[in-house]
């Protein structure tokens, strides 16, 4: 290993676990307090805002990548503004609620910053699209998600592991990079939660973990749907937690406790045993993904096809024990 990333890969750890720190003091001075309530999983007042340590650590490690690899300049500078754009917005709802539609519509322009990328680099406008709206979806899945101690930032570090170990040097930098960044936060939110990530870095993570699936996307020949797979605990929960309230007409942009990790810590689970159960299943996923990152194109789709199937299920079997 170079001598730079020797110094480089520890230093971000130390600037994620410096700047949050930093983060939890101010959230304290400015009153920044997440309340508890009927739509929450947590019982005392905590604060908030301690996802900006790891969206400032990641631009800061872009920044030096730039420095780095001069060819990578312009493409550094587009995913920063759109993690920017993303945090931002997170930031001000996180000091000053907003409606939704307001922070979606930012969630849209930083996302067609990163699709143009996917466009420049594939010459495929559907690729582009799909790009688009999956990195739209991720955002705000990983705002949804982000309920519980440790449970989004864990899933993060093992996304960001599992596309490291596909992606080709120094590619793979960008995957662990992230992980560190998330590592450095976690100790300050699990197992107890001295601060919280806030929508500052739930859907930055979101965002930061969709430019991950784009990378490996156009600098691997992974077919999309396995890239999928290090995905699918957020993406089953969330996406079929969403469609149940909408087949159901409930109003599904509003905070709710339905996800069947909230409904796990309703039934009287500890959030360290949920986030834990997640990580596991986070670790199966990875496996899989890695295992079968070699295979020709049609069978990794076959493979994640059937891991999706495969989460689905348990998905509605636990949560059909948990209504019962």
């Amino acid at each position: 290993m170079p001598v730079a990333w020797m110094i480089g890969l520890p230093a971000v750890l130390a600037i994620a676990v410096a700047l949050t720190w930093g983060a939890r003091h101010y959230a304290l001075r400015r009153n920044l307090m997440d309340q508890p309530g009927e739509r929450r999983s947590h019982g005392v007042a905590t604060p908030r805002g301690g996802g900006i340590a790891i969206v400032v650590t990641l631009l800061l490690a872009a920044a030096v990548a730039a420095l780095a690899w001069p060819a990578a300049r312009a493409t550094l500078g587009v995913f920063s503004l759109g993690l920017a754009l993303v945090a931002g917005i997170g930031w001000w709802d996180d000091h000053r609620p907003l409606p939704a539609i307001r922070r979606l519509l930012v969630h849209m322009v930083a996302a067609t910053l990163l699709g143009a990328l996917v466009w420049q680099a594939s010459g495929s406008l559907v690729h582009a699209v799909l790009a688009v709206l999956f990195t739209t979806s991720l955002v705000n899945i990983w705002n949804f998600m982000d309920g519980i101690n440790g449970i989004a930032t864990s899933q993060a570090i093992l996304a960001g592991l599992a596309f490291a170990m596909v992606m080709p040097l120094p590619f793979a930098l960008a995957g662990v990079v992230l992980a560190l960044a998330c590592l450095g936060f976690l100790p300050f939110n699990f197992p107890r939660a001295r601060i919280f990530m806030g929508d500052v870095g739930s859907g930055a993570l979101g965002y930061a973990i969709a430019a991950l699936v784009c990378l490996a996307s156009v600098v691997t020949e992974i077919n999309w749907l396995l890239l999928l797979v290090p995905l699918s605990a957020f993406l089953v929960d969330a996406g079929f937690t969403l469609l149940s309230r909408m087949l159901s007409g409930q109003r599904w942009m509003e905070a709710h406790t339905q996800h069947l990790y909230q409904r796990a810590i309703k039934s009287g689970a500890s959030h360290t045993l949920v986030t834990a159960l997640y990580f596991v299943f986070g670790l199966f996923s990875i496996t899989v993904f890695n295992a079968c990152s070699d295979l020709q194109p049609r069978w990794e789709a076959a493979v994640a096809g059937t891991w999706m199937i495969f989460a689905t299920g348990l998905w509605l079997l636990l949560r059909n024990g948990l209504r019962n």
